[in-house]
């Protein structure tokens, strides 16, 4: 693949603080104030690029990783990283994803057909598009997470144990994305909708009125199976969804589409974010 830019690889961990610089102002609709983030974002070559800020923003968040426990809990934060216990499988399912709503609280959408978890192989056969085995690597192996048929996932919060039928907030989101090339921060609003670039990857984060509070876009790196993350921690838990654009997917156009200067294809790896808290 041909590569027109160079990308730094960085680690960013601040403390509240008004919006990073490199990302995109947004104004709250709440007293028309900027919302107050930590920002966590770093992109580099393979997993221990990312590694020590991943493992910042876990710590940030604070308490243990809360695994299928059901809420309400104080504190703490919950994972998924679509290993499903180490399996090598693809699978396939529709949308609404509910895979883990009671047990971690999550809640996964999408415009297209469904979604897949597979290794690097089985996104090439689902996609139809052999470069896909080679041009994405996993974070915790094996298998990533990807829309099909879109490049847009949602991300609703519910109490955990509620079985959906209490919504929540978390204070806190991150995600690891492999093989983000677009640079971020330049060229925006081509008409794409939401502010952002057809091919760049952005994290939206929504309060429960559906207004933005924050819009961030994923760190690049230059290279093929490269990782990425870009997560916030917000004072307060006023994270009802987010919205993820990630790159063009590769589904698109009846096909998997080639990964080049034209179109980013990226895919997704853990989802990490703050225990959901019920929803007043």
């Amino acid at each position: 693949m041909m590569k027109g830019w160079i990308t730094a690889v960085f680690s960013i961990a601040a403390v509240f603080a008004a919006v990073a610089d490199a990302q995109e102002n947004v104004e709250t609709a709440r007293h028309n104030r900027r919302v107050e983030a930590a920002v966590f974002q770093a992109a580099g070559t393979n997993a221990a690029s990312i590694q020590s800020t991943v493992d910042e923003f876990r710590a940030a968040i604070g308490g243990a990783n809360n695994g299928n426990v059901s809420g309400p809990l104080v504190d703490g934060r919950r994972e998924i990283n679509w290993d499903g216990g180490g399996s090598t499988a693809s699978t396939e399912s529709g949308t609404p994803f509910d895979g883990f709503l009671n047990i971690r609280g999550a809640r996964f959408t999408t415009d297209g057909i469904g979604f897949i978890q597979a290794p690097a192989s089985g996104l090439a056969t689902v996609f139809g598009n052999p470069q896909y085995a080679s041009i994405f690597a996993a974070f915790s192996p094996v298998r990533l997470f990807s829309p099909l048929d879109s490049n847009f996932t949602k991300t609703q919060f519910f109490l955990p144990g509620s079985n959906g039928s209490a919504p929540a907030t978390t204070r806190a989101f991150g995600a690891v994305f492999t093989d983000v090339d677009t640079p971020d921060g330049s060229d925006r609003d081509r008409g794409y909708g939401h502010g952002r670039r057809r091919d760049e990857t952005t994290i939206e984060y929504l309060d429960k009125w559906g207004r933005i509070l924050y819009r961030g876009v994923v760190p690049a790196s230059p290279g093929s199976a490269t990782l990425s993350f870009f997560g916030i921690i917000l004072k307060d838990a006023d994270i009802a969804s987010v919205r993820i654009f990630a790159g063009v997917n590769g589904a698109r156009d009846n096909g998997g589409l080639d990964d080049d200067r034209r179109n980013d294809i990226v895919m997704m790896d853990d989802f990490i974010f703050g225990e959901p808290v019920a929803q007043y």
